[in-house]
């Protein structure tokens, strides 16, 4: 399982990857930061990008922060680092 921090910009225009900032992965979504909808969006942008199933993606910690990891299942994190650049 790969780890992956990322920092979460909820309530943005359009649902988007961003840059690397180090180790941490900017991600941009249009869902609000409420009741878990920003949650639900990254783990639906991360998915849709690795090509992987939703429920091989999950937010490990920070589920109440901008500054989350993710935890992906068949991913190593040098991996994830290369499909999301």
């Amino acid at each position: 399982m790969g780890l992956l921090k990322v920092k979460v910009a909820p309530g943005s225009k359009q649902t988007a990857v961003g840059a690397w900032m180090g180790d941490t992965l900017k991600l941009a979504v249009q869902a609000p930061p409420e009741k878990g909808r920003a949650n639900d969006a990254v783990i639906v942008l991360l998915a849709a990008e690795l090509g992987c199933p939703k429920t091989a993606v999950r937010v490990v910690a920070g589920a109440h922060s901008r500054r989350k990891t993710v935890a992906v299942e068949g991913w190593s994190e040098t991996g994830l680092r290369r499909a999301l650049s």
